[in-house]
């Protein structure tokens, strides 16, 4: 009996036990039920809970982003389907008002296991500065067999189709195993010349060379070989999937995988919970249950795609070794001389080791040194690279100021703005279009000591005039940046909202990215917030 059909069975064989496990964990959680307060009640309903959940499928979570701030503004956010095919719609989350003219960012999720919604905090932290977009896969075992195969090939022309459905001056953003095929596919539009080639890309924690620094997910696939995997991994769809038929990588395989890897941490991490449960302690089980809720939400891939990663990717090193093609041509990374490349790795990622993803600019010979950059995140793993606290302050205003500086038609836009936006005569500030409120030049203390080299106009303080402004409303500011803010005696928003050329030269002198000032538009943020 193949492994799918029987997982299955005992899916549904599961399913009047987990019924009455529900039923059970109710009653005994029931307010009226005065057992419910004791630590019998309460430990029965919390094992109840736990079996229901260890034991049931998840399904497709969703985004749940309804809003985004720009510039110091709460603006609604709608999801729109914008393209679509059998194996993949093309999301749109488009912000509901006036917004500045923002980049276009085409965020390309990984297809290898779990769902487009694995990366809802990275869309959530590139919203409030960037027009964005992302590829939500389809589950395999739910497109019909008659749709056709789908394999790696295939994947690199949905790319480059989506590149052209967004029209052009787009930048792409690779989170994973899609780095090799987004690679290929720039490496193709480049060589044809393709006028809607992004104007630049950023992979991150990306297979390109698995030869450097090869983790063990690397030297498994390496070692077993992509035969090893047709004949244990792939099965066929049962019935009543609509894919019934299709061969596929099962997702609960995938997820038996990804679990094997750090079981003692998950034999932990449901411990914990039960214990949680039993406590009353609401807010632990609750972030366990949003963890879990996504990490157990896995979909089918389709075996085609699948083995031809694993041979291509993992075993051959096809496309470092300049051997990769694509419907019969190779694929040549030294045609791309025009899209930037940025590459983003984690100093403990053990999936893919460092160096794996820093190797595409090597490929890229002939493009420019200065369209080049490469940054590593300190104590930081695999997820870490795209999703979490250091992601939000540390990689993601990097990206923002790498994709700023690589799109001249928003930076020459701002720029416009903010020459219409001047400073009036009596100290009060102009509001540009689209941003709320006119602030009044506050009393400041003179500046003295330490801090008040060239602060004569009163800017920069000494001492923050009443209570400090959490600076970190201002998009491209992070913790790090305002406590840095603070140190050169910027504390309110009516602060930065002042700067003139000098002093806003003066603060970029203290910058790790020169010019984000500017690219990120801090004072027109500044006077938005000021006036609210």
């Amino acid at each position: 009996m193949q492994s799918y059909l029987l997982y299955e069975l005992n899916h549904a064989a599961l399913s009047p036990a987990r019924a009455a496990a529900d039923v059970t964990r109710l009653y005994f959680k029931n307010p009226l039920n005065p057992v419910s307060q004791t630590h019998v009640g309460k430990s029965i309903a919390a094992w109840c809970e736990l079996f229901e959940r260890v034991t049931r499928r998840y399904g497709k979570p969703d985004f749940d982003i309804e809003s985004t701030t720009v510039g110091g503004r709460k603006m609604a956010v709608q999801k729109n389907a914008v393209w679509s095919q059998p194996f993949c719609n093309l999301i749109h989350f488009d912000k509901v008002g006036t917004t500045p003219e923002q980049p276009k960012l085409l965020i390309v999720a990984p297809m290898s296991g779990h769902y487009a919604t694995l990366l809802r905090g990275t869309v959530a932290d590139m919203l409030p500065k960037h027009d964005v977009y992302i590829t939500d896969w389809v589950d395999a075992r739910m497109v019909p067999i008659g749709e056709g195969r789908f394999d790696l090939d295939d994947y690199i022309d949905y790319i480059i189709n989506m590149l052209h459905c967004l029209g052009g001056n787009t930048h792409v953003m690779a989170v994973c195993q899609p780095s090799v095929p987004v690679l290929a596919a720039v490496a193709l539009m480049a060589a044809r010349e393709d006028p809607y080639a992004p104007l630049s890309m950023t992979l991150m924690g990306g297979p390109v060379d698995t030869r450097e620094n090869p983790t063990a997910v690397n030297l498994l696939a390496e070692e077993r070989g992509t035969e090893w995997f047709a004949r244990n991994v792939i099965t066929k769809v049962p019935f009543p999937h609509p894919g019934v038929m299709r061969d596929v990588y099962p997702g609960f395989l995938q997820l038996t995988g990804f679990m094997s890897m750090n079981l003692d941490r998950h034999l932990s991490a449901h411990r914990d919970f039960f214990k949680h449960l039993i406590e009353g302690d609401g807010d632990s089980a609750e972030k366990h249950k949003e963890f879990y809720d996504e990490y157990l939400a896995v979909m089918d891939l389709s075996a085609e795609f699948y083995l031809q990663t694993v041979e291509e990717v993992f075993v051959r090193h096809s496309l470092p070794k300049g051997q990769l093609r694509h419907r019969g041509t190779r694929v040549d990374c030294s045609k791309i001389t025009e899209t930037a490349l940025m590459t983003v790795e984690g100093e403990r990622d053990d999936i893919s080791g460092i160096g794996q993803t820093r190797a595409a600019h090597k490929l890229c010979s002939n493009l420019p040194d200065a369209k080049k950059v490469h940054y590593e995140q300190p104590r930081v793993g695999h997820y870490g690279v795209f999703n979490g606290s250091r992601f939000r302050a540390d990689i993601a205003p990097r990206i923002s100021d790498f994709i700023l500086t690589n799109d001249p038609a928003i930076r020459k836009s701002r720029d416009s703005r903010n020459r219409r936006s001047p400073t009036r005569p009596n100290g009060r500030v102009a509001a540009t279009a689209g941003e709320i409120g006119v602030i009044e030049k506050p009393k400041a203390r003179r500046a003295t000591g330490s801090k008040a080299t060239n602060k004569a106009n009163g800017v920069f303080l000494q001492k923050p005039n009443g209570k400090v402004d959490d600076l970190t409303q201002i998009a491209g500011i992070g913790p790090r940046l305002a406590k840095t803010l603070n140190d050169l005696g910027i504390y309110h928003f009516w602060q930065i909202a002042k700067w003139t050329q000098a002093d806003r030269s003066a603060v970029d002198e203290k910058l790790s990215f020169k010019g984000r000032i500017e690219r990120d538009d801090w004072i027109g943020q500044a006077r938005a917030l000021a006036g609210s």
